[in-house]
């Protein structure tokens, strides 16, 4: 990975993955439901970890499609992840889309 993290609004957001133009991020200490941030250029989504479904934000379609395809393949890491990031405890990479 490129860069661990990059701080937002006074809180870092550990870069976990990249794929096909799409970072994936997710904050520490976010709030509920469980999600990870999808962006795509200038565009950003928040989908739901256990469903990939689209909580917030947008993205363009196929980069949502991919997005969900990764999550689906992820899951139990991204959950794994959202756990620690909810210990503020180091974040673990998680295989892109390929």
């Amino acid at each position: 990975m490129e860069s661990p993290s990059r701080t937002r609004q006074g809180s870092a957001m550990p870069r976990i993955s990249a794929f096909f133009g799409i970072v994936i991020w997710m904050y520490y200490n976010d709030h509920q439901p469980p999600h990870f941030h999808a962006q795509y250029g200038d565009q950003e989504a928040l989908l739901l970890i256990g469903s990939g479904d689209l909580y917030a934000g947008q993205i363009a379609r196929r980069a949502l499609r991919l997005a969900q395809e990764w999550e689906e393949l992820h899951r139990a890491e991204l959950m794994a992840d959202w756990e620690l990031a909810r210990q503020a405890q180091p974040l673990l990479p998680i295989a892109p889309l390929t």
